[in-house]
């Protein structure tokens, strides 16, 4: 199971960034896979959004990744072919406008890497459900190691681009999104509708803090641009 733990470390390089993008990323450890197993707490209050059309647009392709993720696994889960093919055909496709939303800040071959970077987080998420599915433990192990390079490969690529999102801060961010992933595809596999019904919430509010905290640095470096 990969997870998420925040050491002195994490926390005194947080408190160096931008206040929107440091709130943000502590409102992540109340939607941990351990938070998930619980009702979730009172939200915290989020500091205002610098550039709410860039937030919302965000936040909707974030959640386009875990709606279709989760569909694949409840389709394999099914044995539905077609579904299935359909829900694999929408997280690339969804994975593409998130990488074209990046080009429009970064350039085309920032977006084209991008597309490479969501390319192998799915690839694992995908491999991992299917080795679930299938009872197969070496696979599923695999699997979460991919899902866990990935998570450094995008945080190193993101911090590289903007300095407002410090790369130990958004690994631990993908971590706890790798995470849910792996929670989610278990319950899905188990049948545990209400187990699964619990880590959904808790997802949603993570892809929340993650757009968030990705438009509040993109606002924060470019406020001409993203205002």
């Amino acid at each position: 199971m990969i997870g998420l733990s925040q050491s002195a470390t994490d926390r005194d390089a947080a408190m160096n960034v931008p206040l929107q993008v440091a709130l943000l990323a502590t409102v992540l450890l109340a939607a941990t896979p351990a938070a998930a197993a619980a009702p979730d707490p009172a939200p915290a209050a989020a500091a205002p959004a610098p550039a709410p059309a860039l937030q919302a647009a965000m936040r909707d392709l974030w959640h386009g990744h875990i709606v279709h993720a989760r569909d694949y696994a409840m389709a394999v889960h099914a044995a539905d072919a077609d579904r299935t093919t359909r829900a694999a055909a929408a997280v690339v496709a969804n994975a593409s406008q998130i990488a074209d939303a990046v080009g429009g800040f970064y350039g085309e071959a920032a977006g084209e890497q991008m597309m490479d970077l969501l390319a192998g987080h799915w690839g694992a998420v995908k491999a991992l459900t299917d080795a679930r599915a299938a009872t197969d433990g070496d696979a599923a192990d695999t699997a979460l190691d991919a899902l866990t390079a990935n998570a450094g490969a995008i945080a190193k690529f993101l911090a590289g681009a903007n300095p407002n999102l410090p790369e130990d801060t958004v690994r631990g961010m993908l971590l706890a999104h790798g995470a849910h992933h792996s929670q989610q595809i278990t319950q899905v596999m188990a049948g545990d509708r209400a187990g699964e019904a619990e880590t959904w919430q808790a997802m949603q509010t993570h892809m929340d803090a993650i757009a968030d905290a990705l438009a509040g640095a993109i606002a924060a470096q470019f406020p001409d641009k993203a205002g």
